[in-house]
């Protein structure tokens, strides 16, 4: 399937608090960040609110060690990816860095749930892609690439990537009745996650065997070992 979300939406400046979501020392909130409800869900010390997707405790690949979050990369299509559970999220904004090893792959998930039923993550929650594009090997489908929402809606074209190896950061606001990516403070993609076009994206595209694909309005935040080396910092939400 090639779902192309076409250019990314142009919408009104967003509101001054985006502004302030800026790369701080490492793992630490700003004066203004505080004052307008930002929180982190990374310290830099310790993995403390985070455990394995279906899990009681953090898998062995993930550490947080050197101020960041990192993954060894061991997982795989099953297995191995984390979920923050000290608070669940309905409406929000996050912001997190990340920089990912040659031909990586790895992604962030929301409004994630959790129960026997589920094997991974992407079977019910929405994906921000994230994708060494520059350096991936195979061929990909605009669905596919960074700033990506996975398998529904592809990011712009012309986007702001660093290379592996390099930190680059990601943003995702998620409202009822529209959900914005931005890649390094460029805009990627937005939707109506409630309208016509994303069920019928859902029904014939590569979701239209997870009924409960994107259902949830509000759950955990996740993060992906697809087997790839990555390491995240300054991660921190904003609820709406």
């Amino acid at each position: 399937m090639y779902s192309c979300g076409g250019p990314a939406t142009t919408e009104a400046a967003p509101p001054a608090s985006t502004e302030t979501v800026t790369a701080v020392a490492g793992n630490t909130l700003s004066e203004a960040e505080k004052a307008e409800g930002w929180a982190l869900l990374f310290d830099g010390q310790s993995a403390a609110g985070w455990r394995g997707f279906n899990q009681d405790s953090l898998p062995g690949s993930w550490a947080a060690e050197g101020g960041l979050l990192t993954t060894a990369g061991t997982g795989g299509d099953i297995g191995g990816d984390i979920i923050y559970t000290a608070q669940a999220f309905d409406n929000f904004e996050l912001y997190l860095e990340w920089k990912i090893e040659e031909a990586g792959n790895s992604g962030i998930f929301y409004h994630v749930q959790e129960g026997e039923q589920y094997h991974a993550l992407y079977e019910n929650a929405p994906e921000y892609q994230l994708l060494d594009d520059i350096g991936f090997p195979q061929e990909l489908e605009a669905w596919q690439t960074v700033g990506a929402d996975y398998g529904m809606y592809a990011p712009k074209e012309d986007k702001p990537l660093r290379p592996a190896g390099q930190w680059n950061s990601s943003r995702i606001r998620y409202t009822p009745n529209k959900v914005t990516y931005w890649l390094n403070g460029a805009e990627m993609l937005s939707f109506d996650p409630g309208s016509d076009d994303w069920q019928m994206r859902k029904e014939i595209g590569k979701w239209k065997d997870y009924p409960d694909y994107g259902a949830a309005r509000t759950g955990w935040i996740g993060l992906q070992d697809h087997g790839s080396r990555a390491w995240f910092k300054n991660i921190k939400i904003r609820p709406l």
